[in-house]
């Protein structure tokens, strides 16, 4: 059954509609006509099954037949990506969707060849953002990860994010592997972390400077293994790490 995203502002189960844009996925690439069945869902957990009862040149009229909700996963995991070239942030963005990511936030590193201006920040979020929509209409996902503004690492520490555990994908000596890492924090708070960060760096890797201003920030050297990755293997890695030990069942 088709998928489509309706926002949260949107989101009216009284008389549910589809914008211009998912109006125009459902009748002119899906061809989709009235009486028949979609899904849609609002990024929030919310999900219902609808009937299309009219259609108009920008708009569909729906008719609500199910409701549901799916419950949050049990830790939020957010990946802090330095930008690379190309469209790998695209297939960052996909991945780290379909494999539970609550947020992704795009890094300017020192060494990230891609330079954005103010105003090619906000195009590239929201293009970001669309990527993540369309990876939730794929994969049955019903919480849109957020995709925040790029920032440099100095502008996002100096927010001072608040993580119950915080971890860099490092080349370094003396990095710990994940599992060990969330064993020592199970050991010191009993518990499994709740939200945690992974920082992940451009091809490259972060400079010292860099890594010395995650670790004296918080973040916990995390490796990845003798085979130096490539930057969107690593990230893909790391959620896959962080998913089997902190979102399985």
């Amino acid at each position: 059954m088709p998928r489509f995203y309706v926002s949260p502002e949107s989101w009216n189960l009284d008389q549910p509609v589809l914008g211009p844009g998912e109006s125009h996925h459902a009748l002119d690439v899906l061809r989709m006509k009235t009486g028949e069945r979609a899904t849609i869902f609002n990024g929030k957990g919310a999900e219902a099954t609808v009937e299309i009862t009219g259609i108009e040149k920008h708009r569909i009229g729906l008719r609500t037949i199910l409701k549901a909700k799916t419950a949050p996963l049990s830790c939020r995991i957010t990946l802090a990506q330095a930008i690379p070239k190309g469209k790998n942030m695209e297939l960052i963005i996909e991945k780290a969707t379909e494999l539970g990511a609550a947020a992704v936030i795009p890094l300017l590193s020192d060494r990230t060849v891609v330079v954005l201006d103010e105003e090619d920040a906000v195009k590239k979020q929201e293009k970001w953002q669309t990527v993540a929509i369309e990876a939730c209409k794929q994969c049955g996902q019903n919480w849109l990860p957020e995709v925040q503004h790029p920032r440099s690492l100095k502008e996002f520490f100096n927010a001072n994010p608040r993580y119950d555990m915080m971890l860099i994908a490092s080349l370094q000596p003396g990095a710990q592997h994940f599992k060990s890492i969330l064993a020592a924090h199970i050991a010191d708070h009993s518990s499994k972390p709740e939200s945690v960060l992974i920082l992940v760096g451009p091809e490259g890797d972060f400079t010292p400077a860099e890594i010395s201003l995650a670790i004296g920030s918080g973040c916990r050297p995390v490796t990845l293994g003798p085979i130096v990755l490539r930057t969107e293997t690593a990230a893909i890695y790391c959620l896959g790490m962080l998913g089997y030990e902190l979102l399985s069942a």
